[in-house]
């Protein structure tokens, strides 16, 4: 029994065990990470990531002002070095409400990004896996859900649902996880068919050990790239839902309701430093989360992994 698990262990990844053969010295994360630090956008996503992360993070600690402090008496201050960023239409400190809003932003992008990937890994995994009739109805399921709107479903749920933080994460969760269950079906089809697969079999492991301990790792490329993708999505559908007011609610600042009372024509005239800023905040880390995605797609992949 050890012997035919240290085999199936072996037989997991076939790609490491061509590389150790050739003798190189380098591992398959070596390489991948390698193949990824030539991207130069993609290196430069992960560099801006970490700072606008690592900002977020300290939030407490940069912020110059309390990001909800009213003063009507610097209300639409430009740039300067009291407030770095300007005031928005209340007197607070745009610098402030940045740092904490990317706190409330990127939440709800990791949030809901982990939500639908598990969802999404899930239902792929066990259609691909198990076919036939549970393949047929997961499937079908998938089709339904990709048949609406998502922007007029995504508008509609939430107003029913009055706007909040807890359930804007689960509406986005529980309408975009099939891509995911379409990428990891897919793989699984192929996957199921391999030689460790069958050896698992062989010595009698029971079918969720199969899925989640031997053909999942496997299958996880594509969907580490989808779920980098997906936070930059979210982080979007985000601001987008709070910029029409129907996302995340004041006081609570975020990228996107920022956005809101710069609508104005004369605030965009006489204080373009309010719209401007959160927007570009906005640009950067969706931008970034996508040249992240890119480069682990390219870095993932077998075909360059097997060169």
């Amino acid at each position: 029994m050890g012997k035919s698990e240290a085999q199936l262990q072996n037989n997991q990844n076939p790609k490491l065990n061509d590389v150790q053969s050739l003798g190189e010295k380098r591992s398959l994360l070596s390489i991948i990470v390698a193949k990824f630090l030539q991207n130069k956008l993609a290196v430069f996503g992960l560099i801006m990531l970490a700072i606008i992360v690592g900002s977020a993070l300290l939030a407490p600690w940069i912020a110059p002002h309390d990001p909800d402090f009213q003063n009507l008496r610097n209300r639409l201050a430009a740039p300067s070095a009291e407030f770095l960023l300007g005031t928005d239409h209340l007197g607070r400190d745009i610098f402030s409400r940045l740092l904490f809003g990317g706190r409330v932003s990127l939440f709800v992008g990791f949030v809901a990004m982990v939500g639908a990937v598990t969802i999404g890994t899930t239902v792929g995994a066990l259609a691909g896996y198990f076919g036939g009739l549970v393949d047929a109805f997961l499937m079908r399921l998938v089709d339904i859900i990709i048949s609406f709107p998502n922007i007029f479903l995504l508008i509609t749920l939430v107003a029913v649902l009055e706007p909040s933080l807890d359930k804007l994460i689960m509406v986005f969760a529980f309408l975009s996880w099939t891509g995911t269950a379409r990428l990891v079906r897919g793989e699984f089809l192929t996957l199921k068919k391999r030689e460790f697969v069958l050896a698992a079999r062989t010595i009698g492991m029971s079918n969720m050990k199969i899925i989640f301990g031997q053909i999942l790792p496997s299958a996880m490329g594509p969907v580490i790239v989808a779920a980098t993708l997906a936070v930059g999505g979210f982080i979007l559908a985000e601001s987008a839902l709070s910029f029409l007011g129907l996302g995340v609610q004041p006081p609570t600042s975020t990228w996107g309701n920022m956005l809101t009372y710069s609508q104005s024509v004369t605030i965009f005239r006489t204080a373009w430093w309010y719209p401007t800023f959160p927007g570009v905040m906005i640009l950067l880390t969706v931008l970034s989360f996508n040249f992240v995605g890119d480069g682990l797609r390219d870095a993932l992949d077998p075909r360059v992994i097997e060169k």
